[in-house]
Formats: structure tokens, C-alpha cells, sequence
């Protein structure tokens, strides 16, 4: 039979989703709608492949008549036949890619920079991975000696690239404001110089993003991310200010004053946008309501994350949850697309796939490029290799009061060797092309290893991905109506 050795759950994954059932070839990116005895014979495939078991019509069709005894041995033939024909035009059971490693130059070019020119923030958010912006030393801000010094090793760093994105980062940035401006003319000014571009982008809480502030970041074209949880309550409880007071009340105005100078805002982070992105928590699981809620507010574009924390943390994310959080996906999925039937333009990050136009293989198997193509640097001009691992001194890579400025290079060969073909459960996983093995701090903070998968995120990553592309599938549906 056609499909003999061929590993079918790692390379076909079939699910229901809403009123669809969908195998989407992994291979390939193309995606089919199954009617029920094609979803049957699938998903019997796979079964018997799991035992081991030798897979001919007969056997198939054996298997299949206990659970749907109608189906008769000649139709589940001719549907193998289709599914046989499918493969050949290599959009079903398409050839398996061959597992080749990322191949990197010598010297890591490194193409991105967070700028932490604030280790202090105005808020006192719970769930902050950095101490409340301290990132677990001193609060403090990066002087303009520091920053000049990062924006020089980026352009010096990025080797041939023409074009180089730094972050300004915290804690708040805001409140290292005046720095943010001196170093945004002086990256301009020293890219030209070198022939190159920096695109800037801007991470703040908020509270002190002023008109003046927001008119320097339109005429600057500075992107911003914007940061708000939702629902009053929900943002409230988990981001108050020094004073413990909840900060609701006070961001909201000025980030829909924000939004509305930026209607065209790309839904892919492309060019000069914002993205309003919370964090959700086990206090909030029916989060799809907090989606809702910052669209009904005007605020379109989306990005709302799964916390990230201990488990003896109360407000902590942990297998139990997993139900609620993929009904709440399910809701999603369901309510933004009864949105864009209704017409309305808007954008959940997490949602957005590109199956014929997405990042190279090489990107889909490495990811973010931690520790080689992107790094943070701290107030102080320590280099990380990026700002989830700021002030972990195991992870320094290098200093900007160095000598000679180089990236650690046993860190820049561990970080480069941490992509999907590196972990063992990502080989065989269905998403591998799509989520990279995961983020790279999350995993080493549940497992203390960069080549290890810290599960929950897997299973946050996979739901996603499968709401996403039956969204696509409708999207496509009504498109051709």
C-alpha cells in the first residue's frame, strides 16, 4: 500500500474544528476538508499504524466496519485510490522534508537588538518575569554613552544586512524617555552612514504615553507594542501601580488615542504598526472575553499570552486548565469569525497563518534566533540572549566595556542548536514547522534545558494553530461564496 513507512500522525494531522473535519499535510502547508468516511479511514490509519498493524484495504475496511458498518470494502478502496492520488500531486501524504540542520556563517550576524534602557517601571504587575522591571538586580536606567555603544555593535554586528530593528524595552522605556529620542536620531543618522535602515519599536505600559509622546512616535514611524490585559478587572488584579491601585483607568484613554492614529495598522507586525498585547492567567480563562472586550474598544490589533510561571504560583497556567483554555480559543475562533462576516477589520496575532508565504524552513525550525541573530542588553551594556533572559548570569553573553565585543561563542553554538530537529519531541510533532520548538526561556525554565519542550506551551501552540487554520479554511469558504 502507497502508505507503507510512511509516518502518518507526524506528517497528517487530521482534527475536528468547529462543523469541519480537517487534515492539513504538513509537508506542504495545503490544507483538505474531509467528508466523514475520508476522516474515518484517516484517522484508522493511524490507529493501526500506532499497533503496528499491516495497512491493505482489507484490513482497513475490517477495522473501520465495527464503528461504521455501512461502508462497504469497494468504497473505502476508491477513496484510498483519491488519497493515493493526492500524494502523488504531493498535497496529501506529500514527501517528508529532509531534515537538514540550519546552516549559520561562522561569525553570528546579528540582526536584532532589545534595548533595555529601563530596569524600572512605574507598575507592580504580579505575573512580571522581570521582577517588576528590576529583572532581579537594581532598578536603573541606560545612560546615552551605553546606548550609543549598542546601536554601533548592532550595525557592526549585522555584517552585510541592510536592515536592523531595535526594541526599546523594560520596565517602562518611557520613563528613560529622553535617552529613547537622543538614541532613535543617533541610530538613524549612524545607519545611513553605513548604508543601512534601523526600524524601531517601542514596548510600553502606557502611563506615560502623552500626546507629545505619541506625536514623537507617528513622526518617528516607531512601532509600539502596546501593553493591556482586557477587562477592567482582569487587567486591574494582575497591573496595579506603586500604589496598588489598578492602572485600567488610567492606560485606557491614551492607548485608544494611540490606535486611532494608526487605522492601518498591519495585522502581520510589518512596517510601522502597534499591537496591543496582554497576558492571560488562571484567574482569566475565558479570556476570549478580554479579546472581545479590546475590539469592541477599537483596539484591532491583538495579542493576548499565556502566563508563564511556576505552577506553585496562584495565578499560574497548569495541565487542569487546558480544557477551559481551548474552549475559550474555540469561542475565539467562532467570534472573530462572525466578526469579519459582519465586515469588521481587526487582527488576533495568534491566529494569523501564512501557509504559501511564511518564514523560510530554516527560520520555521530555529525560530526567534536568540543567541545569534537576536540578543537584549541590559542598562549596564551586558549582552543576553534576549530580554527573557536579562540578568541570568549563566546566560551573559558578552559586554559592550569589553575590549573586543563578541558573543559568547559557546552560548551563540547552543542557542543555533536548539531547533526542531534538536528535540525529540518536536521531530515527530505535526507543529514542528510552525512554532520552532518553542520559545527557548519558557522551555529552559520548566526543563533547565534548551533542547527540551516545556509541554504546556506545546499544547497552547498546537489549539492555536488548529483554530487558526480552520479560519483560514472559512475565511476561504466565504470567499467563494
Amino acid at each position: 500500500m502507497f502508505l507503507e513507512g510512511y509516518a502518518i500522525e507526524k506528517n497528517v494531522h487530521t482534527y475536528r474544528q468547529g462543523d469541519l473535519k480537517i487534515a492539513y499535510d504538513v509537508n506542504s502547508g495545503s490544507l483538505h476538508v474531509l467528508d466523514n468516511a475520508t476522516f474515518s479511514i484517516i484517522k484508522t490509519l493511524e490507529k493501526m499504524q500506532r499497533e503496528g498493524r499491516k495497512l491493505s484495504p482489507r484490513n482497513i475496511w475490517s477495522e473501520l466496519k465495527e464503528h461504521s458498518p455501512k461502508i462497504t470494502q469497494e468504497e473505502v478502496e476508491e477513496i484510498l485510490r483519491e488519497m493515493e492520488e493526492l500524494a502523488q500531486e504531493g498535497i496529501l501524504f506529500s514527501k517528508v522534508v529532509e531534515e537538514k540542520a540550519p546552516i549559520y556563517p561562522s561569525q553570528p550576524i546579528v540582526k536584532a537588538m532589545c534595548l533595555h534602557v529601563a530596569h524600572d517601571c512605574n507598575l507592580r504587575c504580579s505575573y512580571c518575569f522581570a521582577g517588576t522591571g528590576a529583572f532581579g538586580g537594581e532598578r536603573g536606567l541606560m545612560d546615552l554613552t551605553t546606548g550609543k555603544k549598542a546601536i554601533d555593535f548592532l550595525l557592526e554586528a549585522s555584517a552585510h544586512r541592510k536592515h536592523c530593528e531595535i526594541d526599546f524595552f523594560g520596565g517602562e522605556p518611557l520613563m528613560n524617555f529622553s535617552v529613547v529620542k537622543e538614541l532613535v536620531e543617533y541610530g538613524k543618522k549612524a545607519a545611513q552612514e553605513k548604508g543601512k535602515t534601523i526600524k524601531f519599536t517601542l514596548t510600553t505600559n502606557g502611563v506615560l504615553l502623552t500626546e507629545d509622546i505619541q506625536q514623537y512616535l507617528e513622526e518617528e514611524d516607531i512601532s509600539v507594542v502596546l501593553s493591556i490585559d482586557g477587562r477592567p478587572k482582569v487587567h486591574d488584579r494582575m497591573r496595579p501601580n506603586l500604589g496598588g491601585k489598578g492602572s485600567y483607568d488610567q492606560v485606557l484613554p491614551r492607548l485608544q488615542q494611540f490606535v486611532e492614529k494608526r487605522p492601518d495598522s498591519s495585522p502581520y507586525a510589518v512596517g510601522t504598526y502597534y499591537y496591543a498585547r496582554g497576558t492571560y492567567t488562571s484567574y482569566n480563562l475565558d479570556f476570549d472575553k478580554d479579546v472581545t472586550h479590546l475590539l469592541d474598544l477599537g483596539i484591532k490589533r491583538v495579542s493576548l499570552e499565556p502566563v508563564i510561571a511556576p505552577p506553585d504560583q496562584p495565578y499560574a497556567l497548569v495541565e487542569e486548565d487546558l480544557p477551559e483554555i481551548f474552549q475559550a480559543y474555540d469561542r475565539l475562533g467562532e467570534e472573530l469569525l462572525a466578526r469579519r462576516q459582519k465586515g469588521e477589520e481587526f487582527s488576533f496575532f495568534h491566529f494569523n497563518v501564512a501557509l504559501d508565504q511564511g518564514p523560510c524552513l530554516p527560520k520555521r525550525l530555529s525560530g526567534c534566533g536568540a543567541g545569534h541573530e537576536y540578543v537584549a542588553i541590559s542598562p549596564e551594556g551586558d549582552l543576553y540572549p534576549c530580554h527573557q533572559f536579562v540578568g541570568q548570569e549563566e546566560f551573559k553573553m558578552g559586554s559592550l566595556n569589553d575590549e573586543q565585543i563578541k558573543l559568547n561563542p559557546r552560548m551563540v553554538e547552543e542557542f543555533r542548536s536548539a531547533h526542531v530537529y534538536n528535540k525529540d519531541k518536536c521531530r515527530d510533532c505535526w507543529a514542528r514547522f510552525s512554532c520552532s520548538g518553542g520559545c527557548h526561556s519558557a522551555n529552559h525554565a520548566f526543563t533547565n534545558s534548551l533542547d527540551e519542550v516545556y509541554d504546556l506551551s506545546c499544547a497552547f501552540q498546537k489549539k492555536r494553530l488548529e483554530v487558526a487554520l480552520y479560519l483560514k479554511i472559512k475565511e476561504e469558504m466565504i470567499k467563494s461564496l
